[in-house]
C-alpha cells in the first residue's frame, strides 16, 4: 500500500484540505491518503486550536464520501509536541508492510532544514510537495526524493474561516455541508 500522510492542524478541515488530498490520492500513484490531525504543531502557536477530537471529527464528517482519503489520530497518543520523525517511525512498527510518502506545502519544504531529523526523512520517505503563494525555491527542492507536484494553487486558509466564522459570515461553501453544520451547532470558534 502506497500511502500519502498530509499532516495537519485541519483547524478547521476546508475545502482546500480537501482538494489538496483528492489531487494527491489520484495523481500521485497512491492508494490512499491519510489527512493526521496533529494535536499540537511544535513550529505553531496552540491559541485558538480547537480540541484535537473535535478537529478529528470535522475531518471525519469531510471525508465520508471519500474512499480514497482517511482521518488518522495516530499523532494522539505520542508524547507532545510531536515530531513528524516519531511519527513515522511508529507508523513503520504499526504498519511494516506499508510505504508512506508525506505531502507538504512549498513553505514547508522551504523550512524543512528546522524539522528534527529531517536528513533522515528526507533519505528515507518521498516528500511530496504542492505549491503554497510565495513559496520561494530552496535547498531541497532538486532532492532525488523531493518531487514537486503540479497540483492546483489554493489560497484558502483555515486563519481566514476562523475570522469569517467569529465575525458571523456564512461560509459553509469554503468548509462544505457537514462540516459547516456541525461548526454552528457546537459553536466552534465563535
Amino acid at each position: 500500500m502506497q500511502i500519502g500522510l498530509f499532516f495537519g492542524s485541519f483547524n478547521p478541515i476546508h475545502i482546500g484540505h480537501l482538494a489538496l488530498a483528492n489531487y494527491f490520492a489520484e495523481y500521485a500513484n497512491l492508494n490512499e491518503v491519510w489527512l493526521v490531525v496533529s494535536p499540537q504543531n511544535p513550529l505553531k502557536e496552540k491559541s485558538q486550536l480547537l480540541n484535537q477530537h473535535n478537529r478529528l471529527h470535522l475531518v471525519n464528517l469531510a471525508i465520508q464520501q471519500h474512499t480514497k482519503l482517511r482521518s488518522s489520530s495516530i499523532e494522539f497518543n505520542l508524547p507532545q509536541p510531536n515530531y513528524t520523525v516519531n511519527t513515522l517511525a511508529h507508523l513503520k512498527e504499526k504498519f511494516p508492510n506499508y510505504k508512506f510518502s508525506l505531502i507538504i506545502g512549498e513553505d514547508n519544504l522551504e523550512s524543512f532544514g528546522k524539522w528534527r531529523n529531517h536528513e533522515y526523512i528526507l533519505e528515507n520517505y518521498q516528500l511530496l510537495v504542492y505549491p503554497r503563494p510565495g513559496s520561494k525555491k530552496g535547498d531541497f527542492h532538486h532532492h532525488p526524493n523531493v518531487k514537486i507536484m503540479d497540483a492546483p494553487l489554493i489560497e484558502i486558509s483555515s486563519t481566514f474561516i476562523r475570522k469569517g466564522i467569529k465575525e458571523g459570515k456564512d461560509l459553509r461553501f469554503f468548509v462544505g455541508s457537514s462540516v459547516w453544520d456541525e461548526i454552528i451547532a457546537s459553536h466552534y470558534y465563535q
